[in-house]
């Protein structure tokens, strides 16, 4: 297994990912949702890849096997994280006969070896309870803010 951090040629190959992910977590995706995120993946992608989004891959053999991506935010410093950076972890997935063989632990660590050469000052998550012992093994604590997450829903 080898693990590496995605390039513009893998743009394809993280769409794909990206639409596995969600199938697998949402159910079958209409072919016109499919179609909508397909065209807004393509331009995420192209315009953030290696800027502020990172994905790695482990392969197997030339084959990607297992993902995970890293959403960089920077915005105005505050005591929590005095560089103004913080990432979010997001579509870990990895293909049901690849689990349990280490993938997710190897990619994860090299996203989170990125962020610290970025000079993050933390990275968030939304654990599901089969990926909660993973990252607790990776050193990711459940963390109460002291304020209230709220969401505004606009589209």
């Amino acid at each position: 297994m080898t693990v590496r951090v995605a390039e513009t040629k893998d743009i394809d190959t993280l769409i794909k990912l990206r639409l596995e992910y969600l199938a697998h977590h949402f159910g079958r995706l209409e072919p016109k949702a499919e179609q909508a995120l397909r065209a807004q993946l393509q331009g995420y992608f192209s315009a953030h890849l290696n800027h502020d989004f990172l994905a790695v891959l482990c392969e197997d053999s030339g084959k990607v096997v297992s993902t995970a991506y890293l959403a960089i935010n920077e915005k105005p410093a505050n005591p929590r994280f005095i560089t103004g950076k913080t990432a979010t972890v997001l579509n870990v997935y990895t293909y049901p006969e690849y689990r349990k063989r280490g993938c997710a632990t190897q990619v994860l660590e090299l996203l989170i070896q990125c962020a610290k050469n970025m000079n993050i000052s933390y990275i968030e998550l939304s654990a599901t309870e089969a990926g909660k012992p993973l990252y607790e093994k990776l050193g990711f604590q459940v963390w109460q803010q002291p304020e209230t997450e709220m969401r505004l829903q606009l589209t």
